[in-house]
C-alpha cells in the first residue's frame, strides 16, 4: 500500500482551520494548546510552510523517529518549512500537554532573525533528537510563549513585531543552550554515539574497496548511526571539540600513517588507496594535519 503524500499547509489560518479553532489573532504567528487535539486520521503526514516549536508532556509512551520516549519531562521539537511531520504510532494520546507555536516566514522578513534563525542547527535534527527539558527549563520556556502570546493577543502595534522578535530570539537562545547541556548530561547515550562511531569508522577504513571509493562521507556516518547529520556534528562538537568531518579525517591520517610506516606503498599508492584521486591533495592534507609531509613522515622511521 503507496503512503498518500503529505498535506501541505501554507499559512497559520490554515493551521486554525484544520484543528476546529477560531480565525488567528495574528496571521503570521500563533500558539495552539495540545490539550484535547484531536487529530484527522485521513491526513497521516503534513508539511508546513512555516517553523513549527512545540513543547509536549503528559504521554506516557510517544513514537519519535522509530524511538519510543517517556514523557515524564517536557520535550521540545524543531521543524523548519518543508518539514515532514507524521502521526503518531496509535495515534495521539489522550493525555496529551503542550502547544505548538506556528510562524510563518513572513513574518520574519526584515528582522534579525531572517537570517539568523537556520543558524539554530536544532531546525534540521530529526524528531528523536528533540530537546527534553527539567521542570525548571519548561517554565522558563512556557514564560517567553506566554510574553508572546500576550503580545499578539493585545492590539497590534509598531512595536508588536519587535517585542516578538525579541522573545523568539530569547527562546532560541535557551534552546541552543539546553540542548548543549543535554549532550553533557546524557553523557553515557553520548558517549555511546562516539564510540560507535569509532566502530563504523574502523569498519569503513579497514575494508580496502569500500576505501578506494572514496573517504566516507559525513551524512554516510551519521545514516550508520540513525542520526541526523546535524545532531551528530553538533554532539561531537560538544563532547569531542571536533567536528563530524575532522573525525573522518582524525581516521584517515590514522591509517596512513600505519601504510607509511609498515608498508612499501609509494605515497602515490597510498593515495588512491584512501580513495584521493590526486596525490596531492592527499599530500596536502596529511601535511596540514602532522606539519610533516608523507615522505618525511616515513623517513622519520629510518
Amino acid at each position: 500500500m503507496v503512503n498518500p503524500p503529505p498535506y501541505r499547509i501554507k499559512s497559520v489560518s490554515e493551521v486554525h482551520r484544520l484543528m476546529g479553532l477560531p480565525k488567528p489573532h495574528h496571521p503570521l504567528i500563533s500558539i495552539i494548546e495540545l490539550q484535547g487535539f484531536k487529530a484527522d486520521p485521513n491526513i497521516p503526514s503534513v508539511f508546513f510552510d512555516m517553523y513549527v516549536i512545540s513543547l509536549k508532556r503528559g504521554c506516557d509512551k510517544l513514537m519519535y523517529g522509530q524511538q519510543k520516549y517517556d514523557f515524564d519531562e517536557g520535550l521540545m521539537g524543531f521543524m523548519a518549512p518543508g518539514q515532514v511531520l507524521r502521526g503518531e504510532e496509535n495515534g495521539v494520546p489522550h493525555n496529551l500537554q503542550g502547544w505548538m507555536l506556528f510562524i510563518h516566514p513572513d513574518f520574519l522578513w526584515n528582522t534579525s532573525l531572517a537570517a539568523k534563525i537556520r543558524q539554530y542547527e536544532y531546525f534540521d535534527y530529526a524528531a528523536n533528537e528533540a530537546l527534553f527539558l527539567s521542570d525548571k527549563e519548561e517554565t522558563m520556556i512556557n514564560g517567553i510563549t506566554d510574553h508572546i502570546r500576550t503580545e499578539y493577543h493585545a492590539n497590534i502595534d509598531k512595536f508588536s513585531q519587535d517585542v516578538i522578535i525579541a522573545q523568539l530570539e530569547l527562546l532560541f537562545t535557551y534552546a541552543q543552550r539546553f540542548y548543549e547541556r543535554q549532550f553533557i548530561t546524557r553523557k553515557i547515550t553520548n558517549s555511546r554515539v562516539v564510540g560507535q562511531l569509532e566502530m563504523v569508522l574502523n569498519d569503513y577504513f579497514n575494508d580496502d574497496r569500500r576505501l578506494a571509493e572514496g573517504l566516507p562521507s559525513v551524512q554516510y556516518l551519521a545514516n550508520s548511526l540513525n542520526l541526523s547529520a546535524k545532531y551528530l556534528g553538533s554532539l561531537l562538537k560538544q563532547l569531542t571539540g571536533l567536528t563530524t568531518q575532522q573525525h573522518i579525517h582524525e581516521k584517515l591520517i590514522q591509517k596512513a600513517k600505519e601504510k607509511l610506516s609498515t608498508t612499501d606503498m609509494t605515497v602515490s599508492e597510498i593515495a588512491y588507496s584512501l580513495g584521493f584521486e590526486h596525490a596531492q591533495s592527499f599530500s596536502k592534507l596529511f601535511k596540514d594535519k602532522t606539519n610533516q609531509s608523507p615522505l618525511e613522515f616515513r623517513a622519520s622511521f629510518n
